[in-house]
């Protein structure tokens, strides 16, 4: 069994070190096979190695870094300043390929630039895409993107995030055709702006694709499309929605399970909270950044540990899948950027 080495940002996200490596510590429980490579202030993370019994972990290194890139910096001055941070160190060991992907919960824009300078983008490759998969009725996986990374987009920018869409979902989904769709402000052919029309000719016209139409914003988690196309502005505020009444919701039904509990129904109850589970934003956290010279996953910044873990198996699936690899070569057999 090969080791599979992640690079891990300890420093990153809302909460940092105190969720970072307990996260790792499930990750490394889960899977044999797996290396973490922490990096992040040395003396913030030793006491919590120490407490977490992972000092001496075989499978666990500590990288040193000198700074933090914090959710305010701005991006481009987080690129010219903050050359020792962690989010930094992290995609130089992805880059020399120390590390087979990495994990941050940290600064998206600071992620972005980051990663395309230090990782450099794909060829024939416009902007990278920001995606994830959102659990749907069907219990299969819909992946949708761009989540955030381009609030303006042209349409052979969408074009290629549905090429990339359309691998994640064959290669790490194993969804042999997948179904893929534009979200719109209707489904009718004649709705949507100029670029969502636009849009649509490109697909509708290429073979390749299993294209479906359009989708609104209900439809998110229906099981009609296996793969969901926008721009960053209308896919961050979609998926962002989707996860706050994922949260309601839960929270909700949780309170009527303990009072299921406290009348001793625990079956109905137990049952329920199970089904309920695969609902929580956490279950599903980890979005990739697609596109690049390297595997790169972005938490969710609130992310704590039990989805940071999920985000690092995430990686590991995409490390087993060569995501980058596939990307590359059906981008150069294709030619998709002279569309």
């Amino acid at each position: 069994m090969s080791i599979l080495t992640v690079a891990l940002d300890a420093m990153g996200g809302d909460f940092g070190p105190t969720e970072t490596v307990p996260a790792a510590a499930q990750a490394l429980s889960l899977l044999p096979n797996l290396k973490i490579l922490l990096v992040g202030e040395q003396e913030q993370l030793l006491p919590l190695l120490e407490q977490y019994s992972l000092s001496e972990h075989p499978r666990l290194q500590l990288i040193h870094a000198s700074q933090s890139v914090l959710m305010s910096d701005r991006p481009v001055i987080a690129l010219r300043t903050k050359t020792d941070s962690s989010m930094r160190v992290m995609l130089e060991l992805v880059c020399s390929e120390q590390a087979q992907a990495c994990v941050s919960s940290g600064n998206t824009g600071a992620l972005m630039v980051m990663a395309m300078r230090v990782l450099t983008m794909l060829p024939h490759l416009k902007r990278p895409a920001l995606c994830s998969s959102l659990p749907n009725l069907h219990g299969q996986h819909t992946v949708m993107l761009d989540l955030g990374c381009n609030v303006n987009c042209s349409p052979e920018m969408l074009f290629q995030f549905a090429c990339m869409g359309d691998l994640v979902s064959k290669h790490v989904h194993a969804i042999s055709s997948p179904r893929i769709a534009l979200l719109n402000v209707g489904a009718e052919v004649i709705k949507g702006s100029k670029l969502v029309q636009e849009t649509a000719k490109l697909l509708a016209s290429d073979t390749q694709f299993n294209y479906i139409g359009f989708l609104e914003g209900d439809q998110l988690i229906s099981g009609l499309a296996d793969v969901i196309v926008c721009d960053g502005f209308a896919g961050n505020i979609a998926l962002k929605t989707a996860e706050g009444i994922a949260r309601f919701f839960y929270h909700q039904m949780r309170g009527f399970n303990e009072t299921l509990m406290t009348n001793k129904k625990t079956n109905s109850a137990a049952e329920m909270q199970t089904s309920l589970s695969v609902m929580h934003p956490d279950h599903y956290n980890g979005a990739s950044l697609l596109g690049l010279n390297g595997i790169v996953i972005k938490s969710h910044g609130r992310a704590k540990r039990r989805a940071l873990s999920n985000a690092i198996l995430h990686a590991v699936a995409e490390i087993e899948q060569k995501l980058p690899r596939r990307i590359s070569e059906r981008f150069t057999a294709e030619h998709t950027y002279e569309r």
